[in-house]
C-alpha cells in the first residue's frame, strides 16, 4: 500500500472557476508527469454557482488522479482547505488557488524543499505582483503586522501557493479566515522550520477576485484569536485566573488600606471622610468583582476545554474519487 501513496497531493479550493479548471489541471498533470511524480489533485468546490462541479466531474472521468468534493454552500477558503487536508494522502501537500495566478511549475522546487531540505512548511512569496495598488498596499501592511506579532519572518502570509509536510496538515485545524495563518498555527504546534520561496505571480486570466478589503479586518481579528487560543486553549485558567487574581489582589489591598487608614484616623482623633465616600473604595470594589468574574471565567473555560469535541460544521453535497 505504501507504494500507492502519492508523492504529492495538490489541494485546490475554488469558487466559480469553471473556465480555469481544465487549463489548471492540465498544467498540473504536465508538471507531475514530467517529473515522474505520483500525485493526486483534490478540487474542493466551495459552493460554486457556475458549472465548476460539472467540469470537475468530467475532469475526474478523464483523469482519475483528479478528485473533487462539493460543499452545499460557500463556507469559505479555510473550510475548503481543511477538508482537502483531511483527504490528502501525499507525502508533500501543495495548496494553490484555482485562478491560474499560481504557477504549477513551482511544484518541483517546493517539493524538494520539503522532502530533501527538511522544511516543515514553505510559503510562496509573490515578490512581483500584478494586483492593483489598492490591494498591494493593504497586503504589505497586513503582512508586516502579522510577521511582527507572530515572529515568523515571511513576506507573504496570504499567498495561496504553499507546500507542507504531511504531518503538518494532519495536525492543524483551520476555520473562519485562518487559512492566512497556517504558518502561525504550524509553528505553535511545534513545526518551526518554515521557509519561503519567491514564486511567479500571474495576472488573472478568467473571472474576478472573490475577496474584498474586509478580509484584512477579519484576518487581523483571526490573528488575535490564534495568538490567544494557541497559547491558552488548553489552560484558560492561566490567562483568566492570572488577570482575575491580580484584579482581586489590587481591590482587596486597596480596601484594606482604606479601612486601616480610617481606623488609624479614628484612633488618633482625626475626623476624616467616610470610606464609602472615597472614590478609591468603589474602584477597589469593582476590581474585586471583576477579579472574581475573571477567575470564574477561567474555571468555566477549563471545564469546557476538558469536555469539548471539535467537529466540522460544513456539509458535503457530492464528491468524486476516493474522497472521505
Amino acid at each position: 500500500m505504501a507504494s500507492l501513496r502519492p508523492d504529492i497531493s495538490v489541494v485546490v479550493p475554488l469558487l466559480n472557476e469553471a473556465e480555469s479548471l481544465p487549463e489548471l489541471t492540465q498544467w498540473i498533470s504536465r508538471v507531475m508527469n514530467a517529473n515522474n511524480f505520483k500525485y493526486e489533485v483534490i478540487l474542493v468546490d466551495d459552493g460554486s454557482t457556475d458549472e465548476s462541479w460539472e467540469v470537475i466531474e468530467k475532469l475526474n472521468i478523464d483523469n482519475p488522479y483528479i478528485k473533487g468534493v462539493r460543499f452545499s454552500r460557500n463556507y469559505g477558503k479555510s473550510a475548503a482547505l481543511n477538508h482537502g487536508f483531511h483527504n490528502a494522502k501525499g507525502e508533500v501537500v501543495i495548496t494553490m488557488d484555482a485562478d491560474l495566478q499560481d504557477s504549477p511549475d513551482e511544484i518541483p522546487e517546493l517539493y524538494d524543499m520539503i522532502k530533501n531540505q527538511g522544511y516543515d512548511l514553505v510559503s510562496g512569496w509573490k515578490k512581483k505582483r500584478f494586483d492593483p495598488i489598492s490591494k498591494t498596499i493593504p497586503t504589505k501592511l497586513f503582512n508586516g503586522v502579522t510577521s511582527s506579532i507572530s515572529g515568523i519572518k515571511l513576506h507573504d502570509f496570504n499567498c495561496g501557493l504553499k507546500a507542507y509536510k504531511y504531518q503538518v496538515i494532519k495536525n492543524v485545524e483551520i476555520y473562519g479566515e485562518m487559512h492566512r495563518y497556517i504558518p502561525v498555527i504550524a509553528k505553535r504546534n511545534g513545526f518551526g522550520k518554515i521557509g519561503e520561496k519567491v514564486v511567479q505571480h500571474q495576472a488573472r486570466k478568467y473571472g474576478t477576485t472573490k475577496f474584498g478589503l474586509e478580509r484584512f479586518l477579519y484576518g487581523f481579528l483571526d490573528l488575535l484569536s490564534i495568538t490567544f487560543v494557541t497559547k491558552f486553549k488548553k489552560r484558560p485558567m492561566h490567562f483568566f485566573g492570572s488577570l482575575g487574581t491580580l484584579s482581586f489582589i489590587f481591590g482587596f489591598f486597596t480596601t484594606f488600606y482604606l479601612l486601616a487608614d480610617k481606623i488609624y484616623s479614628l484612633s488618633m482623633g482625626i475626623k476624616g471622610r467616610d470610606v464609602v465616600n472615597n472614590t478609591w473604595f468603589y474602584l477597589a470594589l469593582v476590581a474585586i468583582i471583576i477579579g472574581v468574574q475573571l477567575f470564574l471565567a477561567g474555571f468555566i473555560g477549563e471545564i469546557l476545554t476538558m469536555n469539548s469535541h471539535n467537529k466540522s460544521d460544513y456539509i458535503v453535497l457530492d464528491k468524486v474519487g476516493d474522497i472521505a
